[in-house]
C-alpha cells in the first residue's frame, strides 16, 4: 500500500535511519491488517497488536499522559496502568485503521534531530485519496513515543486531556478501570456494513 516502489537509494536511507525503520515497521503491519479489507476491530488488534508494543514505548507514553500523579502511583499500579494502557492503544488504532482501508501510507526516508529524539514524516492517505500528515517521535531506543497528527496534534496530549476526569474521580484505579472499559467497547464493535 505504499504510495509509490522505494528505490534502492532511498531504501539505503531508511536501512541507515533506524527510526525511519521503526515507522516502516509500524506500517507495514497496517498493510498486512488491511490486506483482506478492513475487518474487524478484535482482528486488525490481533493483527497489529505485537507489532505495536514493539515499536511503541507504552510505558514511557503511558507515564507522560498520565502526568505527574504517576510518581505517587504504586509499583504495581504503574505496571496494571502500563499493561491497560497498551491494549487501549492498540485497539484505538485497530479501530482508527478502517478509515485507511485501500489508502496509502508514505514515509520520509530520513529523520529530523529533535535533541535526543528523532522525527519522522510520514502521510496516510485513505481510498479516496484524503490525507493527513503523521509525524512520529522516535525516542533513543528506537521506539516511537509520541504522535503527531497534522504536524501539532499530539497523541500523549490528547490522551491526558481523555484521563484527566478519570483520574481526577478515583485516581489509579478509576483510570484503570476507564481503560479497559473503553478497550473492552471498541473490540466488540461490529464492522460497518
Amino acid at each position: 500500500m505504499l504510495a509509490a516502489p522505494l528505490t534502492a537509494p532511498l531504501a539505503a536511507r531508511a536501512a541507515d535511519d533506524p527510526a525511519v525503520g521503526v515507522v516502516r515497521t509500524l506500517y507495514t503491519s497496517f498493510e498486512t491488517a488491511l490486506k483482506g479489507g478492513p475487518g474487524d476491530v478484535r482482528t486488525r488488534a490481533a493483527a497489529i497488536g505485537a507489532t505495536l508494543t514493539e515499536t511503541i514505548d507504552f510505558p514511557a507514553m503511558a507515564r507522560v499522559a498520565v502526568g505527574p500523579t504517576w510518581k505517587g502511583f504504586s509499583p504495581e499500579q504503574q505496571g496494571a496502568l502500563t499493561e491497560a494502557f497498551g491494549q487501549y492503544f492498540i485497539a484505538t488504532y485497530a479501530t482508527r485503521l478502517r478509515q485507511a482501508a485501500g489508502g496509502t501510507f508514505t514515509v520520509n526516508p530520513e529523520s529530523e534531530a529533535r535533541g535526543a529524539n528523532r522525527l519522522v514524516q510520514s502521510e496516510a492517505a485513505n481510498a479516496d485519496g484524503d490525507s493527513s500528515q503523521v509525524d512520529y517521535l522516535v525516542g533513543p531506543g528506537n521506539r516511537i513515543q509520541d504522535i503527531y497528527l497534522n504536524g501539532n496534534v499530539s497523541e500523549v496530549a490528547a490522551l491526558r486531556g481523555s484521563f484527566a476526569d478519570p483520574l481526577k474521580a478515583g485516581g489509579a484505579d478509576e483510570l484503570l478501570k476507564f481503560l479497559r472499559e473503553r478497550t473492552a467497547v471498541m473490540l466488540a464493535a461490529k464492522p460497518a456494513p
